[in-house]
């Protein structure tokens, strides 16, 4: 991994904006770059404080943080904007400088049924983008980029909430290739029902995601077939500011329309021993990232329910539906 912070970018924006103290955001694996990072705020005569908080995604911005320690600007590193916010934020993406066409030549193989090719990547990998599109068409691949759509910021970026642009391309291509890991490429077969290839830069693999897509499709309806048997159901919704995906208000109508006792509960981060004090609640529904429920099923002991999947448990929409549309 070549990691490029993009300083050059930020001290020009930090000059511009003139803060006084800000609240820096970094993702799980960056953190260690913190006393790197303390060095290049000092020269700037900025007061810095480093949130130890997660921040998964660009729909982590922790505005109630940055407002109690009275700060001026959030940096938000490793993502890309995600959504407008009345507090200043710079995101900040970090750029990989990795040479990409080794893998590139590696995928060649698993692609030759293959001729047109949807393709999506990490926001760290977007500036490869025009390279990734010339060494397949040398290679005589059609390559259509998925779209800018919903949450997403570039054309071509993949994120592990949001595949509306990949949705909008598939009746297109015959296959996907996703550049970058498999949280995204995994997303990417769960959301889209054509072949998807994880093109995993690091580790040096190319893979298929049909097997992981299809352990997922039966965790799914296995829970949701434990969720219909559930009385007492805990709706949690997240008191982070990006993550909000459904309506409670409707799901509470819905449940109590078919005599289920719903309850909503408000966490700042869904764990497993959170959900363990609500020992009298039978199943729950998130209406957070949509990725917690489906790749920590393992996790939690009760069945948790995304706000489509609580849909088709209450019947509201059918289980082939869900397939048809993805499941994420």
């Amino acid at each position: 991994m070549v990691l490029n912070f993009e300083e050059d970018y930020l001290a020009s924006e930090l000059k511009r904006l003139k803060p006084k103290k800000i609240l820096v955001q970094l993702p799980e694996g960056i953190k260690t770059k913190a006393i790197e990072l303390e060095e290049l705020f000092s020269k700037l005569k900025i007061e810095v404080i480093f949130s130890g908080e997660t921040a998964w995604g660009g729909c982590c911005l922790a505005i109630e943080e940055a407002r109690k320690f009275g700060v001026d600007l959030i940096v938000h590193f490793g993502h890309a904007e995600f959504m407008k916010s009345d507090f200043p934020v710079i995101y900040v993406e970090i750029k990989d400088d990795l040479d990409l066409m080794p893998i590139l030549e590696k995928s060649l193989d698993n692609l030759r049924d293959y001729k047109k090719i949807g393709l999506s990547l990490s926001v760290q990998h977007k500036d490869d983008l025009q390279s990734v599109l010339d060494f397949y068409k040398k290679n005589e691949k059609e390559i259509i980029v998925s779209k800018q759509s919903g949450r997403v910021f570039y054309e071509g970026q993949v994120i592990g909430c949001e595949y509306s642009g990949l949705k909008i391309i598939e009746k297109d291509v015959e296959a996907f290739i996703v550049i970058g890991n498999r949280f995204h490429s995994v997303g990417a077969a769960l959301a889209i029902n054509k072949p998807v290839y994880l093109l995993d830069v690091y580790n040096n693999e190319v893979s298929n995601m049909y097997e992981f897509r299809e352990k997922l499709v039966k965790e799914r309806a296995m829970a949701i077939d434990r969720f219909k048997r559930a009385k007492n159901i805990g709706i949690i919704v997240e008191a982070k500011f990006g993550q909000n995906f459904g309506n409670y208000d409707v799901l509470i109508e819905k449940f109590k329309k078919r005599g289920k006792n719903p309850i909503l509960i408000s966490m700042s981060e869904i764990t497993p021993e959170k959900i363990m004090n609500f020992y009298n609640i039978e199943a729950f529904v998130e209406l957070a990232c949509p990725r917690i429920a489906v790749d920590d099923y393992s996790r939690y002991g009760k069945p948790m329910l995304t706000y489509r999947e609580a849909l088709v448990a209450i019947g509201e929409k059918t289980w082939e539906e869900l397939l048809e549309e993805g499941i994420l």
